[in-house]
């Protein structure tokens, strides 16, 4: 490793975290001539729908509204993507809401890089500009703090240099919510107790401790006839005789709970079936379609491409079966923390080698060798994705806490809205919380569509540091449905809006938020921008 000097930089903006509410933070301060800084962790910008290989989850009504304007310019362009660059059959080409998965979980199952090539191309006239400077391979390790302002914040690189870079206003767009820690911001992890919000499924004990689980997401294609084994993970033994109390046998076998129903209930695993993606519905709403694992999350459908191009789907692994749980990641501590991702990649390594060799087959055989780990298609060397799914952050205290009564279809009805004064957007998802490092079993129950408060924006003290990611002011149970992909977008686009007004203005954030004639304002500028902030007539889900 090579070190050199500190380098320091001032910018207007500085945005901490390249997931999609970095993404979207930073396009929405560039495109106003401000100028920012974009930090990330790993080697693409995208988060959760790259380097983390998760494709998008979304609401029924993705295609008609529901969503920001950048959010679904995003989506148009990873479908001209593909039809520009991949050899379509035409009727896929000509397929308007062109899914190029055919994945069941989502309306748009893609490979993690086309994304990162669009993100990069929405990205690239600010960066020609000179308006935006991003910085790869970058992680934070402190920051400066003087009364209520971040001041400054510092990373370090790959090669080990430091950047040290101070801005007037600093989003913190990380995984994990790691700058709040760092910059001394008031926040929250894991479980609230059943008592401090009052919410029906909260446990009864509160626990920092207590998160939802990880997962190393991994690509797979399969070859009949080759022999694609991997070697036996060192923890295989352990994985495989592993049966978690509310389980219904192990972990590794394609019996797990529904998580809506908690009933046991059977996978399916057919490699490259011969139906028609075309006739594939991707509706969750109506079926959440994780029964046929292979289907579930497939990003590469063959069968839309012309004959020959492709000799095997492409399978995204993000299951019940390797959701790791056993150790608690945010907040945890740096030993814990190492623990935590050494398990989860055994997990998934483990769940991999067992169905290359031990897997029930519908032909009365066991495995399928011929399983082929993508890391091509995930970027990365160990052939997982290039980080770990992390579905709960640290949270901050905020001026607004979004809590369960907010959202549950459950305690409103199917019918039944919070309308919220100071909406700056909206989402829908279900109240999908996976099994916890608390021993708790799923939580999957209705929610109504939402709006989303920019009260939840604001911390309680700290003038000039933002959440833009699942890091705004939920808690574990409501984070359930804030923590999809098109609410992380618009939480970070509008954090960036914000801090964009407040630098025009003059005026803090808080006081944005506060005052009903600056909240209409900005209000304004976003409706112009095409942020969605309130629902039509749509139900529950």
């Amino acid at each position: 490793m090579t070190t050199s000097a500190r380098v320091v930089l001032d910018t207007d903006v500085l945005i901490v975290g390249g997931g999609l509410g970095g993404v979207a933070a930073a396009l929405a301060v560039c495109r106003s001539g401000r100028r920012a800084v974009l930090t990330e962790e790993t080697i693409w910008l995208g988060g959760q729908l790259t380097s983390q290989a998760v494709p998008p989850d979304e609401h029924p009504w993705v295609e008609q509204f529901g969503v920001t304007a950048a959010y679904r310019a995003l989506r148009d362009g990873i479908r001209d993507h593909y039809r520009r660059v991949y050899p379509l059959r035409p009727e896929a080409a000509a397929w308007r809401e062109l899914n190029p998965g055919a994945g069941r979980v989502s309306k748009l199952c893609h490979e993690p890089r086309v994304a990162v090539a669009v993100i990069d191309e929405m990205l690239a006239p600010y960066r020609s500009a000179g308006l935006l400077t991003v910085l790869t391979e970058h992680r934070p390790v402190a920051a400066s703090t003087e009364g209520d302002r971040c001041e400054t914040v510092t990373t370090v690189g790959r090669d080990g240099r430091e950047v040290e870079i101070r801005a007037s206003f600093v989003l913190d767009a990380t995984e994990t919510g790691e700058l709040l820690e760092l910059a001394g911001v008031e926040h929250v992890t894991g479980a609230e107790s059943s008592s401090e919000h009052g919410e029906p499924h909260a446990p009864a004990e509160g626990d920092p401790l207590n998160q939802q689980g990880i997962t190393f997401c991994f690509a797979v294609s399969h070859h009949e006839g080759e022999v694609h084994t991997i070697e036996r993970p060192e923890m295989y033994d352990f994985w495989r005789s592993y049966r978690p109390d509310f389980w219904p046998g192990p972990l590794l076998a394609f019996l797990a709970p529904d998580p809506r129903s908690l009933e046991a209930h059977p996978r399916t695993f057919v490699p490259n079936p011969d139906t028609d993606p075309l006739a594939v519905s991707a509706d969750q709403s109506a079926d959440a379609g994780d029964k046929e694992l292979w289907g579930f999350r497939r990003i590469l459908a063959r069968k839309l491409f012309t004959d020959g191009a492709f000799d095997s789907d492409i399978c995204l692994v993000n299951w019940p079966l390797n959701d790791y749980w056993l150790q608690p990641y945010v907040g945890a501590g740096p030993e814990l923390a190492e623990r935590a991702l050494h398990e989860a990649r055994q997990l998934s390594l483990s769940l991999l080698y067992w169905l290359q060799t031990e897997a029930p087959r519908e032909d009365g055989g066991q495995g399928f060798p011929g399983l082929r780990l993508r890391g091509d298609v995930t970027g990365s060397d160990d052939g997982l994705a290039l980080a770990p799914y992390v579905r709960e952050s640290r949270r901050i205290k905020a001026v607004t806490t979004v809590t369960e009564h907010d959202v549950s279809a459950e305690v409103l009805g199917e019918t039944g809205r919070v309308h919220r004064r100071d909406s700056v957007g909206v989402g829908s998802y279900r109240l999908d919380l996976h099994p916890s490092t608390g021993g708790d079993n799923y939580v999957d129950v209705p929610s109504v569509p939402f709006e989303i408060p920019l009260g939840a924006l604001i911390p309680v003290r700290v003038t000039n540091l933002l959440p833009a990611g699942k890091n705004l002011g939920t808690t574990h149970v409501s984070n359930g449905c804030f923590r999809l992909h098109p609410v992380e977008w618009n939480v970070g686009e509008v954090a960036g809006a914000l801090v964009v007004e407040a630098l025009a203005t003059g005026v803090l954030p808080r006081e944005v938020q506060a005052d009903p004639d600056r909240f209409a304002a900005f209000a304004r500028r976003l409706d112009a921008e095409g942020v969605e902030r309130r629902w039509p007539a749509v139900q529950a889900y």
